[in-house]
């Protein structure tokens, strides 16, 4: 078999893992936590990271005063498993929460809650199917928290934490939404399948998204 053939029948193969997988979370992997997923298009973060992005042509940011930043969430709530614990979910929701709040208050001051010139941010960690074959149960959790490629040289996996992150950013006064991203990234490799997964695995990922909407948020104020 060609070199050409051998590498497109593997990517068929392995589709919706880490690799030949598109780094664009796909419109199959949408979790539905977005109202309106029609204007997103394809764009490059601040890092370089593609994601699918909306933002209002007509937003201002300077006549917004501060942030509020919702309590982050998993949509649509996981099942806890002995690969990933519910420590494991809660820790990485908390620190989440906690990235978006030391990045974005760079940005702006925080506030207690919304309110006129104040703009909300309202972030979840989302849904993504695994379409690969030969996947485990514990692989087909509703949360993209998925086993990644297979290791031939070894014969045996290594596996690749990715997590996908959905966000819409409304106006504190009208409660229109102003902006709305969808995106997802890979954090460290598990040694094996016997390996549970921490929220340190995936801390860079999340590290990567909360300073991407400081960027942003520079960038479009700039403008």
């Amino acid at each position: 078999m060609k070199l050409g053939l051998m590498i497109s029948t593997l990517c068929i193969a392995l589709i919706g893992v880490v690799g030949c997988a598109s780094k664009v979370t796909q419109p199959d992997e949408y979790s539905g936590f977005l109202q309106d997923y029609g204007k997103l298009q394809e764009a490059k973060s601040p890092s370089g990271v593609e994601v699918m992005r909306w933002v209002d042509p007509k937003l201002n940011l300077r006549r917004y005063t501060a942030v509020y930043i919702e309590p982050t969430q998993f949509y649509p709530q996981p099942q806890a498993t002995t690969k990933i614990p519910q420590a494991t979910l809660n820790g990485i929701n908390a620190y989440y929460n906690e990235a978006l709040k030391r990045e974005l208050s760079k940005s702006l001051p925080l506030a207690n809650g919304p309110g006129p010139a104040i703009i909300i941010v309202r972030a979840a960690i989302t849904a993504v199917s695994s379409k690969a074959e030969g996947l485990k149960p514990y692989e087909l959790i509703p949360i993209a928290l998925v086993a990644a490629a297979v290791n031939t040289a070894s014969g045996g996996r290594d596996e690749e934490t990715t997590l996908g992150t959905e966000a819409v950013f409304l106006d504190g006064d009208t409660n229109q939404v102003v902006a709305q991203v969808v995106r997802k990234g890979t954090g460290k490799e598990l040694e094996n399948d016997a390996q549970v997964m921490k929220p340190e695995d995936v801390k860079n990922v999340i590290d990567g998204w909360a300073s991407d909407m400081h960027q942003s948020y520079l960038k479009l104020k700039g403008k």
